[in-house]
């Protein structure tokens, strides 16, 4: 676990929208935080990010959005209610026991008032100890199991995953033609992150007449995946739902070239990146599409604006 120090903070549309779901909540929760009755100089904020481990530039934009958001406040807005904000970072490099000591530490050691977690499986695990010690938690993974009782002290910055499976499978129902059911497949990390689009996806599926034909998962360091692509094509997938981060989506995609195989496929919106639509120039093709279960600035919403002023 690599802690990248205590600071007090005196490219593209998608940056944007990450620094953007690093800061809605944290706009919220830290405005809650400066009306309680708390005597001190600070509010100090914990934040266990991957920024070395694989996708880490999406990490790294969610520091960035915190770090420019917290120096806003405090240099522009002079804290809140008088209070500074102190950002104290941590590095988990995507593993999910460094994530946990991150979270026991802020909590114990560094008594923050909040706490951000990065990953599925990290926000999962470090729960109980968040519960605990009672410090109101976002996790950027958006992983629907983190809201399943007990919630306490748990927050997300867009809809879950299970409100990914909805929208996904609703708009392969839209499109598809033909009187039969569509026929999905999943491909999946066999991670926690993975697997979370798998129950809501099998329990949608069920009340729209859409047929799973077969559910494909993969260690995360699995670099050929021609193997699943084959089970996926000989199941008779028209559709493959993917869950999986930038690196394995471009495999997915050059297995499926080399067997002839031409499913569209789809996914939620963290399995891109900054870097995904470079490594994908060529590949993505029409063939892929995203679900994205948030706002953008250019929807002028009530929470943008509040942003913005």
């Amino acid at each position: 676990m690599k802690r990248t120090g205590k600071r007090r903070y005196g490219s593209s549309t998608m940056s944007k929208i990450v620094k953007l779901g690093a800061t809605t909540v944290f706009l919220v929760m830290v405005s809650f935080l400066g009306l309680q009755t708390v005597h001190a100089d600070t509010i100090k904020v914990g934040a266990a990010i991957n920024l070395t481990g694989p996708a880490s530039t999406w990490g790294q934009f969610h520091a960035k959005g915190h770090q420019d958001y917290f120096r806003y406040v405090n240099e522009v807005k002079g804290g809140v209610h008088g209070r500074m904000i102190e950002l104290i970072l941590v590095d988990t490099s995507y593993k999910v026991p460094e994530a946990v000591a991150a979270v026991r530490r802020f909590a114990v050691q560094d008594k923050v008032d909040m706490i951000a977690t990065w990953g599925a499986g990290e926000g999962i695990a470090a729960k109980p100890l968040i519960q605990r010690y009672k410090i109101p938690t976002i996790n950027y993974s958006t992983a629907w199991e983190i809201l399943e009782p007990p919630i306490d002290y748990m927050y997300l910055p867009f809809g879950s995953y299970r409100l990914d499976c909805y929208a996904v499978l609703e708009y392969i129902a839209a499109i598809h033609e033909g009187t039969e059911p569509p026929k999905v497949g999943l491909l999946t990390y066999n991670n926690a992150y993975g697997r979370s689009i798998h129950k809501p996806s099998l329990e949608y599926a069920k009340e729209r007449n859409i047929t799973i034909v077969t559910v494909e998962e993969f260690p995360p360091q699995t670099v050929d995946l021609t193997t699943e692509m084959l089970r996926l094509k000989a199941s008779g997938a028209e559709y493959v739902f993917i869950q999986m981060l930038p690196a394995a989506i471009i495999s997915t995609l050059k297995s499926a070239d080399r067997i002839d195989y031409e499913p569209m496929f789809l996914g939620t919106w963290t399995s891109t990146d900054p870097d995904f639509f470079k490594m994908g120039t060529g590949l993505i093709r029409d063939r892929v599409k995203m679900q994205f279960p948030g706002g953008l600035p250019s929807d002028e919403s009530p929470g943008i604006q509040i942003l913005k002023d």
